[in-house]
């Protein structure tokens, strides 16, 4: 058995083959991206479970990078499989293998994200219970079954976790992000100036230099 898997899930609009930017980092370990089209994240879930049911028994150990919804549909995917387990630890035996996890620019809180867009647009609760669907002038629909889901699924989170925040996000409160950060034992970096998107030379040399830093004070 081999001993750590990288797994890299992108964000909305992102792809796995950003997963290569990552091989030289962890130069120790296999490197693959989470393919994935699911617009929602029990679709994810779905998806992912099989995918790592299969990926992960060749390893000892996996490391989690995640990006944007990416996290936020991460951690559903382990809250909601380990929940469903029927193991005393609750835990699966698939991703407690899970052990480290590195989140950039992580949408952390999907209901208050759902709100602020409904806020945005004038759309009440009961308006959106009724319509079930609503367009934004943003692009992005409101979608009632999607809000009802993450209030009845609460991300429960247990992994060590690094998260990498712009001081810009435009999507994601730093109040926010540092609550999570507190209730969860995890460790934020905020970049002075960075956005939600990490992608100037920059940001990458920042983002870079953020999980080299975090990977050797673990050696």
């Amino acid at each position: 058995m081999k001993n750590t898997l990288v797994i890299y899930v992108h964000g909305k609009g992102g792809n796995a083959d950003e997963a290569e930017h990552y091989k030289k980092l962890f130069a120790d370990c296999d490197v693959v991206g989470f393919d994935y089209k699911s617009e929602t994240p029990w679709d994810f879930k779905n998806k992912f479970f099989s995918w790592a049911e299969e990926k992960f028994s060749e390893y000892k150990s996996v490391i989690l990078v995640a990006n944007s919804i990416g996290a936020y549909f991460s951690m559903n995917a382990i809250s909601q499989i380990d929940a469903e387990t029927d193991d005393t630890n609750g835990k699966n035996e698939i991703t407690a293998k899970i052990n480290r996890a590195f989140f950039i620019s992580p949408i952390v809180n999907m209901e208050k994200m759902i709100c602020n867009m409904m806020t945005w647009t004038g759309v009440t609760e009961a308006q959106l219970e009724e319509k079930k669907i609503v367009s934004t002038n943003f692009g992005e629909n409101l979608s009632w079954e999607y809000l009802t889901y993450v209030r009845k699924n609460p991300i429960q989170w247990k992994i060590p976790t690094e998260i990498l925040y712009g001081e810009n996000d435009n999507l994601t409160l730093l109040e926010t992000v540092s609550e999570f950060a507190r209730a969860n034992n995890a460790n934020l970096t905020v970049m002075s100036g960075g956005e939600h998107w990490f992608h100037t030379d920059e940001q990458m040399k920042f983002l870079d230099g953020w999980i080299e830093g975090r990977l050797n004070e673990t050696k």
